[in-house]
């Protein structure tokens, strides 16, 4: 996969869809941006996408959609790019439970190849009556498992993709969300991490990451050995507090146990972030560097193990709302970043190196 690859997308677009993207120009060579998925059938709602990279070469993305957030016809879809193909397969129902909103998809490949979607169903009138629900692929995602539950707890969320620990475990950062507020996340909303037992076939939870105003969404990665690291959506309303910022959580242990969380320096204006430790060693946090606005979406590059961020790029600016970044490493090396726009009725695609952020103009005092 090339850079090519991203033009060839851009050019399947719509100019319609194309031209309403308030995003990066894509004469910036070293950053493609291309809408993949617009406001067509299956209706206009798309929301939290993520993507992974099959052992085949394929790429697949999923995400939940429907008429709105809270309809309760809302399912899970899932969309293919062959490999050495261009284009993306016509988006199909994954995950639909009837009566019920289904929605953040985590879609995840395994070490041992079985492809994991995980996703989460809505019992209730908030997202606070949610639970759980997972299904496996032993095809590359061709066929599904029926559901199962990850988790019967009330409140219990997933939006991040899981990782593999210096000991072989697997580790999915979730959330328990809290409040009837549809317009507020309850200040004792934590986060928090299923790690897998795999003689048991069970998921077993961590301790709850408390923090001065709640938290969700953890996104981990590993720093080094038994060290791992979070970023974390911080909780609250949609006010613009300048005191509202993403919350760090640490593990020692592989993540067994993690700390309380801390603020860090970064603003959050209650937006998912993502976290990705690259195979150079270096780190790479995305996040909306704005107290108030999802915009800009922005790259943050450490190269001393998260004590500093000392290169920061905006991959998409402008009035809209550039939302629910998920990123990952494909096979050659480049960085693709799903996110969504357009009052979430675009899902985005984004494929640029590491090369693209670390540059000296885009150096910034340290923080």
């Amino acid at each position: 996969m090339g850079i090519g690859w991203a033009i060839l997308i851009w050019s399947g677009i719509g100019a319609q869809v194309a031209a309403g993207l308030g995003v990066i120009s894509p004469a910036d060579s070293d950053v493609k941006i291309a809408p993949i998925f617009g406001p067509e059938s299956p209706g206009p709602y798309k929301h939290p996408a993520s993507i992974a990279e099959f052992t085949n070469g394929d790429w697949y993305i999923a995400y939940y959609g429907g008429a709105g957030e809270y309809d309760t016809k809302t399912a899970v879809y899932g969309s293919r790019k062959p490999s050495g193909s261009a284009e993306w397969s016509k988006p199909v129902v994954i995950a639909d439970t009837p009566m019920h909103s289904d929605g953040n998809a985590v879609i995840w490949q395994a070490p041992d190849d079985i492809i994991w979607l995980f996703y989460v169903v809505r019992y209730g009138d908030t997202w606070s009556h949610s639970i759980i629900q997972a299904k496996i692929s032993s095809d590359l995602g061709k066929t599904w498992s029926d559901p199962m539950v990850l988790s019967l707890k009330k409140g219990m969320m997933v939006r991040g993709r899981p990782i593999v620990n210096s000991a072989g475990d697997y580790l999915l950062p979730v959330y328990l969300e809290t409040g009837e507020d549809k317009e507020s996340v309850g200040p004792d909303s934590s986060s928090l991490f299923l790690y897998f037992d795999r003689p048991k076939e069970t998921w077993q939870p961590t301790n709850l990451v408390r923090s001065r105003i709640g938290n969700i969404q953890p996104a981990v990665d590993i720093i080094e050995g038994d060290h791992l690291v979070a970023f974390c959506r911080r909780g609250g309303g949609y006010d613009g507090r300048t005191d509202g910022v993403i919350v760090r959580t640490e593990s020692r242990d592989g993540g067994r146990s993690w700390s309380p969380g801390v603020d860090t320096p970064f603003p959050n204006p209650n937006a998912a972030v993502d976290f990705i430790r690259l195979r150079s060693g270096k780190h790479l946090l995305v996040y909306n560097n704005s107290f108030s606005e999802r915009s800009p979406l922005t790259l943050a590059l450490s190269t001393d193990k998260t004590q500093t961020f000392p290169y920061q790029r905006n991959i998409a600016t402008g009035n809209d709302s550039f939302a629910y970044p998920y990123i990952v490493q494909g096979s050659d090396g480049h960085l693709l970043l799903v996110f969504t726009s357009n009052e979430r009725t675009v899902i985005n695609l984004a494929i640029f190196t590491e090369g693209a952020i670390e540059a000296p103009k885009y150096r910034v005092p340290a923080r």
